[in-house]
């Protein structure tokens, strides 16, 4: 035997197959909540490689992870509501589409006088009068206290005290100083109103009950039908994720859940329509922004929500493409350790943002784990 043949047998000697050959790598993709997998096998499989470590490699980390789901929802100011008039006569003036009112200012002028918005939730049912009690009392003296004219007590009690504040009032508003509040003068809504549409014109005759305009609160809110199969995602306070169509992505709060399910068909309740086969039933739900600047003048823009379905805090993790199916069932990854590697069983949990979760008595943060050439 030649030098140069001894030289190539002990080269041949001393190429020896690895774990990477030993087991069925598999190939994992994040799709639709899940992962599916490709195997490597045959040839590839049984193929020697030119070296005994992994082709790349990644370090086990501690993080939290979370898995999404997206659905669709719609970038406005909420529902609207319809504004009537409780006064007959001409409308002599409106707000322009858009425009935010608060308390104490005209919402629109008939006859040239102002109808006033005014915070509460009982709607105005009568002329308010010196001698009346009751909940609208209250709401009328809280609202004229927050406007600045003193000397009234907030109760339920309309007393003579009540009556001098509402005359003051009137005399600011250029209203005639009767201390009386004629029903259709104010109008009640739960905050400051942006007005969303013009339903009536200006000259044009109004008559108690006739619509005059629509509006919606002023905070940015996205509205979201949500399918009832996924109602456990919205939970009030929950925290989101919304893509704006211009693809920035701003932070939200879930703000309000309904509890009645509606379908296409417009009926209510956790059921279908008679012979309904399509699982389409919804509740609404409320996001509101955390920074509603970073929307614009956007409205009425469809928008992605990311819902949080599951969260995982401070567990070990791994590049999904890490894992090796083995041969005697389960997962299993390769941990490098200088020039040498060994094979150890994982336990798999959560799949999010390309990374799983992993648990076993030899893994540890920190460690390095072998990735298959991709």
């Amino acid at each position: 035997m030649t030098e140069q043949a001894g030289a190539n047998r002990r080269r041949r000697s001393s190429r020896r197959p690895v774990v990477w050959g030993a087991v069925t790598v598999l190939v994992a993709v994040a799709a639709a909540g899940g992962a599916w997998f490709i195997a490597t096998t045959g040839a590839d499989a049984g193929r020697e490689p030119a070296t005994n470590l992994p082709p790349a490699t990644a370090r086990i980390t501690k993080e939290d992870l979370a898995e999404t789901e997206t659905v669709d929802g719609t970038l406005g100011y909420g529902d609207e509501r319809l504004a009537t008039s409780g006064l007959p006569g001409v409308v002599t003036w409106l707000p322009a589409e858009g425009s935010t009112v608060s308390r104490g200012k005209p919402l629109y002028r008939v006859d040239n006088l102002p109808v006033v918005l005014m915070y509460g939730s009982l709607p105005p049912y009568r002329t308010l009068r010196s001698g009346d009690e009751g909940v609208d009392v209250k709401e009328l003296e809280s609202n004229l206290a927050a406007l600045g004219y003193d000397g009234i007590t907030v109760d339920e009690e309309f007393t003579d005290a009540t009556a001098d504040a509402v005359k003051q009032w009137q005399a600011d508003l250029g209203l005639a100083e009767t201390g009386r509040v004629e029903l259709g003068r104010i109008q009640m809504a739960s905050a400051s109103v942006r007005v969303a549409a013009l339903k009536a014109e200006t000259g044009a005759r109004t008559a108690p009950g006739k619509a005059v305009l629509s509006y919606t609160g002023t905070k940015r809110v996205v509205a979201i039908d949500l399918e009832v199969t996924h109602q456990n995602l919205a939970r009030k306070g929950a925290k989101v994720t919304v893509t704006l169509p211009d693809g920035k992505r701003a932070k939200g709060t879930v703000t309000t859940v309904g509890t009645v399910a509606r379908t296409p068909s417009g009926s209510t309740g956790t059921g279908q329509p008679a012979g309904s086969t399509d699982d389409t039933a919804t509740v609404d739900v409320t996001v509101t922004l955390d920074d509603a600047k970073i929307a614009g003048s956007l409205d009425a823009a469809p928008v992605d929500v990311e819902f949080v379905s599951a969260e995982h805090k401070g567990v070990l993790t791994v590049p999904v493409a890490s894992l090796l199916a083995l041969r005697e069932g389960g997962y299993g990854v390769e941990i490098v350790e200088g020039g040498t590697t060994r094979l150890v069983a994982v336990e798999v949990g959560l799949f999010a943002g390309g990374r799983v979760e992993v648990k076993g008595p030899d893994i540890a943060e920190g460690l390095t784990v072998g990735v298959p050439k991709q």
